[in-house]
């Protein structure tokens, strides 16, 4: 699927204007999961912009965001960044065609460092 469709499922999707971003780094750093992160939150917003969906959709970071929406609340430009990431694990999981999560593939998944909130937001997600 060539970049352009992909950049416009995702702006689709998450109904955010990257073009806000005046990337000033308020949102990454009150990101809790900017140390395990590939890609920040404000990045998101640049590489979306720029059409490199390919990227995001390879790199773990899409997995990492909790969704915690705490870039949301610091970012001066409603930029909503946690959104476009949610929207670039969406198209990458229709691509793949696993868009559920059951309840009986959870225990293989788990870790010690797998945050709780991991597995609640996981649910709400996969399990439509």
């Amino acid at each position: 699927m060539p970049s352009e469709t992909l950049k416009e499922q995702v702006l689709k999707i998450s109904g955010v204007n990257p073009l806000k971003c005046m990337r000033c780094g308020k949102c990454s750093g009150t990101c809790p999961s900017y140390e395990d992160m590939e890609y920040h939150p404000h990045q998101f917003a640049y590489m979306v912009e720029k059409g490199e969906i390919e990227k995001l959709m390879n790199s773990d970071s899409i997995y990492k965001c909790l969704t915690c929406f705490a870039c949301v609340e610091r970012c001066p430009r409603n930029v909503e960044p946690a959104k476009l990431i949610e929207a670039v694990r969406l198209v990458k999981i229709r691509q793949q065609g696993a868009n559920h999560l059951h309840a009986e593939a959870i225990p293989e998944k788990l870790d010690d460092e797998l945050p709780h909130q991991a597995i609640v937001s996981a649910f709400r997600k996969y399990t439509k």
